[in-house]
Parts: structure tokens; C-alpha cells; sequence
């Protein structure tokens, strides 16, 4: 059978960039309606404040999981796409193949964890109210469950990123939210199980998507290889070059999230529930922005990474020039969404009491301005990993995090729960500048003539 990938290093650039882009957007607007959907229904409670900020606060340990989901994720495709780019298909095949084992060895893992010691977890949040602290506790013990499907989907999501195709992901991730939509009103609120029941239906959803990708990649006539294995031996010399890959970007998705949970901390410990169900609703608002740009990102990155493989340096460049300029406009377009619309926006999942929808009004006001710098981000960050160097982008954003705390514990001070908002807004300004900073320099260390493809018989890449 005729195996199938895009090849990345012909062609219009915009054009191939986009093919990859929109199903991995739409994918990431899927998992945002996840979320959505959780939160519209929970917001339809008697008890609506309670349970929002408990999905919330436990949302913040699935977050803190992406640390662990992402060593498969971009050990594929930094794998797939530089040897495909490289003619070595092989070897893709093998890093694929090495990333879906580790990640479902990790998930399954974490899935321990989070079943074992919900409770203590969530106290680590300086959670006071009971039963915020029992709700979050039982939708982590039952969301653990699903924990192994989803960093399993995520590596086979990368291994068909890297690949050129998306568009498979994105099919698994729209039947799954088509049974989460459909299962969230029967389970929260027909049912009566309000926030266990939101995470029975997304670890019911989780695991049909996880399903799907795994027949698509082992039976779908576009599969990117004939053979696909999910179980099998760990070849060391490829989960070495993985874990290398993919640990810098983990220890900033980790630093990330375990940094936002010490603000979360703070915003939970001195202005109350009300304030975190604020923070929820807004950052899945404002995840317009984000998720788009990740997206956007992971396309860059496959891009990037099969003209790496082939060494052409001039596709490279002209490839970031023409991305920066089409996420900035789509970033402008949100940072004005959230700006002139954040109050109407966040009104439609919690509309009452009137000085929580203030909060949430208040917190896209001053996060709108941000936007513009998670442009330089994605595109950045995605060029970098496209080269199989993710040290530079995860040290920008290691350090704009670490930054964040002192600014929002400082400008509180001053400003109240509006200067915590600040301080998130201006650590993201300053992660995206410093990624721009340092890839404007790297660029000039780049070749400038194209060099040429590897000859057959040499070792793969990585």
C-alpha cells in the first residue's frame, strides 16, 4: 500500500503552511469547545461559582500533565518531519513509533498520580472552601482515568503533524467532541452528577478519540507508514534523541504550569472562588489566541523540520517571514475581540452575579494586550523546534515565567486582583520578545545557500 505524506520542502509556502495549520487549529478549537462545553453546562448549575472553580482548579494538574505530553508529542514530530524531509522514512517510522511508547508509559504514570492523591493535590492550591476542595478532588480522580488515551493521542497526533498531514487528528478530535457535547448536559445536569459527570463524558470522549487515531494510523489509506505499532521495544538510541528533543520543552510547560499555580494560589487564597472562576472563563476565552497560535506553531515546526531535513535554508526563512506576518493578524484580530467584546464574551457562560462578569470583563481587557507578543511566540518557538533546537524558545519562556509571580504578587499590591491580571499580561509580553530577540540573532548563523539532500545509506537525522 502506498504510503502517504506532504512533502513540505515544494511549493507554495503559505499554501502547505496552511494545509497543515487548519486542521491543527481546528483541532485546537475542538479542545478548547471541550472545555467550553464543560464550562457552559457547569455554569447552568444551582451551584454554578463552586463548580466552575473546581474544573478549574483541577484543570490545573491536567495543565501541569503537558509537561509529561508533550516528550511524545514533539519527539514525533521533530522525528517525522526532519527524516521525511530527509528521505528516510525508516527512520520516521521508528521515531513515531518510540514516541507513542513512551508516551503511553508516562500517561500511565501520571495517571497514578492523579488517582492516588487527588485530595493532597488539590490542597497544594490553598483551596479553603470544602466543597470546591471535593469537587475538584473527584473530577481529578475520575479525569486520571483518561490520562494514557490522551498522551497516547497526542504522539500519534505528532507523528501525523510531522508527516504534513493533520487532517486525521482532526477528525478523531471532532467525534470526540461530538459525544462530549452530547453526553455533558445528560451527565451534569440530567444525571445530577454536576462536575463528576462533566469528567465521565471527557474521559468517554478522550477515549474514542483515542481509538480513532490508533485505526487511522495503523488502517487509514493516508496513514503516514504501512506498519504502525503502538506496543513493541524501546529503541534507546531514538528515545535517548527524543528525551532530548523534548526536555527543554517539558521543563517549560511544567515551569509554566506549576508557576500559573502558584498565581492561581494567589488569586484563590486572597479574593475567593469568584475570582478563580474569572480566571477559568477568561483564559479559555482567551485561548482564542493561544490555541490558534499553537496551531499555527506546531505547523511551522513540520514545516521547518522537512526543510531542515532537506537543507533548504532560503525555504526556512522565507517560510517564518510569511508566518509572522499572517499569525500577527490573526493575534491583532483577538487582542480587539477581547478588548472591545470581553464583557458580552464571557457574559454567555457565567452571567450572574454582575461583579463576577466585571472580573472576567476586566481580565480580557488587560490580557488583550498581550496578544500581539504571542505572535512572536508561535512563530519563533515553532522555527526553533522545526530545527530540533528547543533550548532557546524554553529558556525565553522558563525565564518570563519565573518573572511572573514577583509581577503579579508587586503590582497586587497596588492594583489588587487587577495587578495580578498585569503581571500575567506582562510576562507574556516579555516571553514572546525575548523568543524574537533570539531567533532575529540565530537567523544569522543560518547557511545561506540550500545544501544538498542526504545521500542514501547515511544515518538518519537525530
Amino acid at each position: 500500500m502506498k504510503q502517504h505524506s506532504t512533502d513540505l520542502t515544494r511549493g507554495g509556502i503559505l499554501h502547505k503552511i496552511l494545509m497543515v495549520a487548519l486542521p491543527i487549529m481546528g483541532t485546537q478549537l475542538l479542545q478548547m469547545t471541550y472545555n467550553l462545553t464543560d464550562m457552559f453546562w457547569l455554569g447552568r448549575m444551582q451551584d454554578a461559582v463552586t463548580a466552575v472553580a473546581a474544573s478549574g482548579l483541577a484543570g490545573m494538574f491536567l495543565w501541569l500533565g503537558m509537561a509529561l505530553l508533550l516528550v511524545g508529542r514533539v519527539g514525533a514530530e521533530i522525528g517525522v518531519a526532519q527524516n521525511l524531509g530527509a528521505g528516510d522514512r525508516e527512520a520516521a517510522l521508528g521515531f513515531a513509533q518510540n514516541a507513542a511508547r513512551i508516551a503511553l508509559i508516562l500517561g500511565a504514570l501520571y495517571a497514578l498520580v492523579l488517582i492516588s492523591l487527588p485530595g493532597s493535590l488539590v490542597s497544594l492550591l490553598q483551596v479553603e472552601e470544602g466543597p470546591v476542595h471535593e469537587a475538584a478532588s473527584a473530577y481529578l480522580r475520575i479525569v486520571g482515568l483518561g490520562v494514557p488515551l490522551t498522551y497516547l493521542s497526542a504522539a500519534i497526533t505528532g507523528g501525523f503533524n510531522g508527516a504534513g498531514d493533520s487532517r486525521l487528528a482532526f477528525v478523531a478530535n471532532a467525534a470526540g467532541l461530538i459525544v462530549n457535547m452530547a453526553l455533558d448536559p445528560l451527565m451534569i445536569l440530567g444525571l445530577g452528577w454536576g462536575v463528576r459527570g462533566a469528567a465521565i463524558a471527557t474521559v468517554i470522549a478522550q477515549g474514542i478519540v483515542c481509538c480513532l487515531l490508533v485505526l487511522m494510523a495503523k488502517r487509514h489509506r493516508k496513514r503516514p507508514f504501512d506498519s504502525f505499532r503502538v506496543l513493541g521495544r524501546l529503541a534507546l538510541d531514538k528515545a535517548g534523541q527524543i528525551a532530548r528533543w523534548s526536555l527543554p520543552v517539558s521543563l517549560e510547560s511544567g515551569a509554566f504550569t506549576m508557576l500559573a499555580m502558584v498565581v492561581t494560589g494567589m488569586v484563590a487564597s486572597n479574593y475567593g472562588p469568584d475570582a478563580v472562576a474569572a480566571q477559568r472563563v477568561g483564559t479559555q476565552l482567551e485561548s482564542l489566541s493561544w490555541l490558534i497560535g499553537g496551531g499555527f506553531a506546531t505547523a511551522v515546526s513540520a514545516f521547518v523540520g522537512q526543510n531542515f531535513g532537506a537543507r533548504k535554508w532560503a525555504r526556512i526563512r522565507r517560510g517564518y517571514r510569511i508566518s509572522l506576518g499572517a499569525l500577527m493578524g490573526w493575534e491583532v484580530l483577538v487582542m480587539l475581540l477581547l478588548a472591545l467584546a470581553g464583557r458580552g464574551l464571557f457574559s454567555l457562560f457565567i452571567h450572574e452575579p454582575a461583579h463576577l462578569v466585571d472580573m472576567g470583563r476586566d481580565y480580557l481587557l488587560i490580557l488583550a494586550f498581550s496578544q500581539p507578543f504571542m505572535a512572536l511566540e508561535g512563530v519563533c518557538g515553532g522555527t526553533f523546534r522545526g530545527m530540533g533546537k528547543t533550548l532557546p524558545p524554553s529558556v525565553s519562556s522558563i525565564s518570563s515565567h519565573l518573572i511572573r509571580p514577583f509581577l503579579c504578587w508587586t503590582l497586587s499590591q497596588h492594583m489588587g486582583l487587577n495587578g495580578i491580571w498585569l503581571g500575567i499580561s506582562l510576562s507574556a509580553a516579555l516571553r514572546g520578545s525575548m523568543m524574537f530577540i533570539w531567533f532575529t540573532f540565530h537567523q544569522r548563523s543560518l547557511p545561506r545557500e540550500d545544501g544538498p539532500a542526504r545521500e542514501e545509506g547515511k544515518p538518519a537525522l537525530g
